[in-house]
Formats: structure tokens, sequence, C-alpha cells
């Protein structure tokens, strides 16, 4: 089979498979997401604000900066449409002054780099798949009123302070995509990004029948 072919097959199963009744505007973004992982659990567990999708594809069109929690995440979101819509992709994991000021204040580079992503990026997108402590400096901010994403894809993976992070962002009022409890990941976070793009540039023309 061509590789258009599979991928069409397999969003064709998943399609059969699903036995959730999810809106119209969100199925895309969680098919993508079970076809990245095979998992059906997030058919459930992915939670969205009210009109994210508008705002999310609104912000796209308008060339919005995207901000990343790693690097793996950045890797996985296509460079073709984020270079399509100009859109931006950033990750400051690995600069120097990100490390150096996390060793300094004995805090994480993910903590560091949502403020670096608050002075240079205020109006981002904040992608995180992978530290937890990233959503909790993005809601400490927000809270204080320094820093106010377009919208934060919250997924990050793992067992220590996850869930409570995740659901700090669902309860602060600010425009979100989440995968509630301990699942997610950098794969998971760049396949919403990539299903965003594909909405706003209408290439899944599918969603608009659902």
């Amino acid at each position: 089979m061509k590789p258009m072919d599979i991928e069409k097959e397999s969003f064709a199963i998943i399609e059969k498979e699903l036995t959730t009744d999810i809106p119209a505007e969100y199925k895309p973004v969680v098919k993508r997401v079970i076809h990245t992982t095979a998992d059906f659990s997030y058919e459930t567990s992915m939670t969205f604000s009210k009109g994210v999708i508008e705002e999310a594809l609104k912000a796209i069109k308008e060339g919005v900066d995207i901000v990343t929690d790693t690097n793996m995440a950045k890797s996985g979101i296509s460079h073709k449409m984020a270079e399509k819509f100009s859109c931006s992709l950033n990750c400051y994991m690995a600069d120097s002054d990100v490390a150096s000021e996390a060793a300094k204040r004995e805090v994480t580079r993910a903590t560091v780099s949502v403020e670096k992503a608050a002075k240079d990026n205020p109006d981002c997108i904040m992608v995180v798949g992978n530290a937890p402590t990233a959503l909790m400096r993005i809601r400490e901010l927000y809270d204080e009123g320094i820093f106010v994403p377009r919208l934060v894809i919250g997924v990050p993976v793992g067992f220590v302070n996850v869930a409570s992070a995740k659901e700090e962002i669902i309860e602060s009022g600010m425009s979100y995509i989440v995968a509630r409890g301990r699942k997610g990941g950098s794969n998971v976070a760049a396949a919403i990004m990539n299903a965003l793009f594909y909405m706003a540039a209408d290439d899944d023309k599918e969603w608009r029948r659902c």
C-alpha cells in the first residue's frame, strides 16, 4: 500500500472503532492522537476549552509563534505546515542561558523556558508534552498577569505532578487542549499541533462533514 493509503485506512479503522460521540471540531485532533499512539483511552481523556479550535485556527492563520518544551516535540511538528502559515517553531530547553539560569536557581529548564517564552513570545501557542513544571509555571505567570498564551497544549507524560498540573491549566481560564491523567508525551503534543495545522489548511476536510 502507498503511504497515504495506509494512513487513510488507519483513520477509517479508528473512525469505526470509536465508541464516544466526539464533537466534529474535536474529532480530527482526537483521531490523530489515537493514530499516533494506537491508544483509544484518548477518546475520553482529551479535554478542550470552549471555542478552542476556532481560536487555534485563527492564531495559526495569523502566523502565531509556537514554543515547545522539548526538541522532540518541535521535530515532530510539521515544519512544512509551520512554514506555510509563517509560524516560527521554538524550543529553548537546550539554550545555554536557560541551562545556566535553571542551575543557578535550582529549578527545571522547563520552568525557565516558559519564562523566556513569556518574554520573547507572549502571544504564542505553548506545546507541552514532557514537563509538568512547564504547565505549572505557565499557570503561575498567567495568574500574575504576565503570560497569556493563545493556546496551551498540555499533554506531559509521567507520574509526578503530571495529572495535577494538567488540571491547573483546565481550571485557569486559559484556552487549552489537555489530555487528562498520566498519559501524553512529545509525540502526542506534536500530533495535536499537526492536526490543528491540517484543519487550518483545510487539508483535513473530513472534520467539516462530521
